[in-house]
């Protein structure tokens, strides 16, 4: 999907549509009957000190952008920024409201060596949380196991993306695969494209997984090939492009039946118990950040363009206008929503497993099994979900 990060959810607060409430009797007085029971101390579901570490850091798959929103909107005023490192360190708020622990979020891609996500928390243990796709996720459980928290996308935006101009015909990727003459530009990391030519969608000796992240193949070909890509990123860096500067046609490889989460907030599958009173009142945090990220966007946007600034790494360009692009995207396909329920970062159990099912057949095929015995609660939980945290009909319509 997207090279540049292939070599390509989290950390917390959140804006809900139902107000999280922490109720509790008040104590009563000298006629209070005898033997009652003290009430419980009334919890704020926004304090994390002392339960959560400080700071809590998020390691992301990639430099700033928006698809990011849910993370970097946990980023309160009085941030630091680490030029050398690509790391940002501020309190953490959510609807305002301080948390009472720093959150840090850490680039990855060039910034990691382009190192898997998964290897980087196992390396680093003070990483609490770090972008791990399913595939990804299934594909590395037996020797870095981590497990899904929440899921800031729904729907993944990764793309197969042509010219409408050079190929009117194509509308989906079942017309690319028709094409007898057609190439689909993809990266080798990627398992999609398996799936792709697994279920007949596409043809294997069509398909050139040498994609790295360059426009050149693409631009060079006057758009006779097919690239993958993310929705909310290359429709606009091409249209804008001068080596290009017409509009792109897509579908998201979602649609195709590969229903994979990505970029979910992950944790080492080992530090669950450990962690379980923190991720108790930060998972529904990170539900609430996401919602008031997709809600209100601008000042999450207005921090992520200042950091690919700040980090000044030469070919990665993110202006305002491409952040807001990215936030349209994510609201007009769905990428950013509540799903089939009422609840926003939740998983699809029924999802998790079929994508397992496709990850264990490709990699049968390689014959490089999965963990014997892995199972979609293995990988994605929602234990520490709230339901009653999601978008309300309309919230984000323009």
């Amino acid at each position: 999907m997207k090279a540049r990060r292939r070599l390509r959810l989290l950390a917390g607060g959140l804006v809900s549509t139902l107000a999280l409430s922490a109720c509790g009797l008040l104590p009563g007085g000298d006629d209070e009957p005898a033997g009652t029971a003290a009430p419980a101390p009334v919890q704020n579901p926004f304090d994390l000190a002392g339960v959560c570490p400080n700071p809590v850091v998020i390691q992301t798959d990639w430099l700033p952008e928006s698809e990011y929103g849910a993370t970097y909107n946990l980023v309160g005023a009085g941030y630091r920024v680490d030029k050398a490192k690509t790391t940002v360190r501020g309190p953490m708020v959510v609807e305002g409201r301080a948390t009472g622990v720093d959150v840090e979020v850490r680039s990855g891609g060039p910034a990691i060596e382009f190192a898997r996500i998964s290897d980087v928390m196992y390396e680093d243990r003070e990483i609490t949380l770090g972008y791990v796709n399913t595939e990804q996720a299934a594909q590395l459980y037996t020797k870095t196991p981590t497990i899904s928290v929440a899921a800031p996308m729904d729907i993944s935006p990764g793309a197969i993306m042509w010219s409408p101009d050079v190929h009117p015909d194509w509308n989906t990727m079942v017309d690319i695969g028709q094409d007898a003459s057609a190439k689909v530009l993809v990266t080798a990391d990627d398992l999609f494209p398996q799936y792709l030519i697994g279920t007949g969608i596409l043809r294997a000796d069509q398909v050139d997984d040498s994609y790295d992240g360059s426009p050149a193949k693409f631009f060079g070909s006057g758009g006779k090939i097919a690239q993958g890509g993310f929705s909310t990123n290359e429709p606009y860096v091409y249209a804008h492009d001068p080596g290009w500067g017409k509009p792109l046609a897509f579908q998201l490889v979602h649609d195709t039946g590969f229903e994979a989460y990505t970029q979910t907030m992950s944790i080492r599958a080992g530090d669950k118990d450990r962690l379980a009173p923190c991720l108790r009142k930060l998972v529904p945090l990170i539900q609430r950040s996401t919602v008031e990220f997709i809600t209100k966007p601008k000042r999450t946007n207005d921090l992520v363009v200042n950091l690919v600034k700040a980090y000044g790494i030469d070919f990665w360009q993110y202006p305002p206008e491409l952040a807001e692009f990215s936030v349209g995207q994510q609201r007009a396909l769905g990428i950013v929503g509540n799903g089939p329920d009422q609840t926003i970062g939740n998983f699809d159990p029924e999802r998790v497993a079929g994508v397992l099912e496709i990850v264990r057949t490709i990699f049968a095929g390689r014959r490089q099994p999965l963990k014997e015995g892995l199972t979609a609660q293995d990988l994605a939980t929602n234990e520490f979900i709230d339901p009653t945290i999601g978008l309300s009909a309309g919230a984000v319509a323009s």
